[in-house]
């Protein structure tokens, strides 16, 4: 844990924060190596794989209607009403971001200019599983996709040693929406849905959340599909000042802690008392906490420092571009309008991570590792494209005329000059 004023952090202790705490093997020869057998060999590969990585034999491939429906009413039915919460609060939130389907203005006299929006086809979504499973991540990556209109959403996720999929699971894809699932996590999971396969069928776009491996094959893959972003361990960034609760941000960078070794918590503040305050408190709470065995080695990623300024923590945060970022200061509204790099930014002291990972609303599925400043987190723009409209009359056209005219053949593009010509020809 490193707890210090920011004017004395040094160049070599600031690299540090900014990699993340964390150092990445080099896996794309191995991952290289599993997309092209798979996309070789199709379905024999992904069992192969499946059987060599999640320690399960799988007969067939996708899931079934049945199976599907068996494990929904098997789910503890007050548990089915809080997924079915959290998925109404998850689609009201993206409703809320779709574009006009299609508009057109004149922009001048006999030229109608415009835009239409039309879905994807085919999304697929990866949904990390196996033993443990994600309901938050089944609903966050299929929902905002069928908001969108996008006709087939296809889920993979990893299967369990016995080959079944995760009950949970399971019902969560069914309440978000989902078209086809699959029992393929990994390397595996991204090939089928990159190239397709006789059991897959080959999507348009990949997103959600997994691991390095995951990750690096979704980048490998980007010659044939598009993905959303890459993702690397979950971070945090609170900015704070005296009238944060020091429990409460503790509490929050103690729940990003317990994600994974490689996680990230950093706490910027304009106050002496509260930096000591939260310093406590996290190591105090980090002790109670379950999964002690990871926050142990997640707790060396823990940053506390103290700025002179509100402008100066804001600097920092912009700088770290965190994927999520608190905002725990009297006047929320002066940080909120100048940030510019974060992936979901929560403000005051009732709003933690865990509000957005789970329940308000917003998508959970961000961009991290600085990513935040090139990456929006996912929403419907993921999965729409938009098409430019131009309708343009004799007169919008002569209007123009002599400028297209002028620039095609500055160009040495002629054909296109007579294009516009041959239309006032006699």
């Amino acid at each position: 844990m490193l707890y210090k004023h920011l004017k004395d952090v040094t160049n070599d202790e600031k690299k540090e924060i900014f990699s993340r705490g964390e150092e990445l093997a080099n896996v794309e020869d191995k991952v290289s190596v599993i997309l092209d057998e798979i996309h070789n060999q199709g379905d024999e590969a992904l069992k192969k794989y499946t059987k060599k990585f999640d320690n399960a034999e799988i007969e067939n491939i996708e899931v079934s209607r049945q199976e599907i429906d068996e494990a929904f009413y098997n789910v503890d039915e007050a548990f089915i009403k809080h997924l079915e919460n959290a998925a109404d609060n998850i689609n009201k939130y993206h409703q809320s971001q779709l574009p006009t389907q299609k508009w057109m203005e004149e922009t001048s006299p006999g030229i109608e200019l415009g835009q239409k929006v039309t879905p994807l086809k085919n999304v697929g979504a990866y949904v990390p599983g196996g033993s443990a499973s994600y309901p938050s991540t089944a609903l966050m990556t299929i929902i905002p996709a069928k908001v969108a209109g996008v006709e087939n959403v296809t889920v993979c996720t990893p299967p369990r040693y016995d080959g079944t999929v995760h009950p949970i699971t399971l019902a969560s894809a069914r309440i978000a929406g989902a078209d086809h699932i699959y029992r393929l996590g990994g390397v595996q999971a991204i090939g089928a849905l990159a190239y397709g396969t006789s059991s897959v069928k080959k999507v348009d776009k990949i997103v959600g959340p997994g691991n390095v491996f995951v990750t690096t094959a979704k980048m490998l893959v980007r010659n044939r599909v598009e993905i959303d972003f890459p993702a690397g361990p979950s971070e945090v960034l609170i900015i704070a000042d005296e009238s944060a609760d020091a429990k409460m941000a503790a509490s929050d960078i103690v729940a990003q802690l317990e994600h994974d070794p490689n996680a990230v918590s950093i706490l910027i503040t304009t106050s002496k008392s509260i930096a000591e305050k939260v310093n406590q408190e996290v190591l105090y709470q980090a002790k109670s906490t379950p999964r002690n065995d990871i926050i142990k080695k997640s707790l060396e990623n823990v940053v506390i420092l103290i700025a002179d300024t509100v402008d100066s923590c804001i600097e920092f945060s912009d700088e770290f571009a965190p994927e999520h970022l608190e905002i725990m200061v009297y006047d929320d509204e002066y940080v909120l309008d100048r940030v510019e790099n974060a992936g979901s930014i929560f403000v005051g002291n009732y709003s933690p991570v865990a509000a957005g990972d789970y329940a308000s609303g917003t998508n959970h599925v961000l961009p991290t590792s600085g990513y935040a400043k090139i990456y929006s987190g996912l929403n419907v723009n993921h999965f729409i494209k938009y098409s430019s409209i131009q309708k343009i009359s004799k007169e919008g056209l002569e209007g123009i005329k002599d400028t297209i005219i002028s620039i095609s053949e500055e160009e040495g593009l002629y054909a296109h000059s007579d294009s516009v010509k041959s239309r006032f020809n006699e």
